[in-house]
């Protein structure tokens, strides 16, 4: 797939959704920015591609709600990267985010296709 079809074929994230899938993506162990954009785009089979300019801010706005805390630490290579890790805050609010995706998912779905509700 050439570079202009995969962007024409960016999905691009309803507002609080990179807040969901970077707080799932955290939800298993602490990991840099580069970490979490990686895990995003590997578990969305390349679709969902999070940008420097979206992730950090992101990042910067789960801290200030006190949903992820950091720590700068070194990586595996030596390098000195901030680590983010999801607080009990974190968890109950991806929770909270969860159920309401899920129930998006139902209401678009049933819009899109309203055979499927009868």
């Amino acid at each position: 797939m050439t570079e202009a079809a995969k962007y024409q074929n960016r999905i691009e994230l309803l507002q609080g959704t990179l807040d969901m899938l970077v707080l799932q993506a955290l939800l298993r162990e602490p990991m840099h920015g580069y970490a979490i954009a990686q895990v995003i785009r590997s578990r969305s089979g390349e679709v969902l591609t999070v940008e420097t300019g979206s992730l950090y801010p992101a990042l910067h706005r789960l801290e200030r709600q006190k949903w992820v805390k950091s720590e700068w630490k070194l990586t595996e290579s030596k390098q000195r990267a901030k680590y983010y890790q999801l607080t009990a805050l974190g968890k109950k609010q991806l929770t909270s985010d969860h159920q309401r995706w899920l129930q998006l998912v139902r209401a678009i779905g049933a819009v899109m296709d309203p055979e499927v509700q009868q």
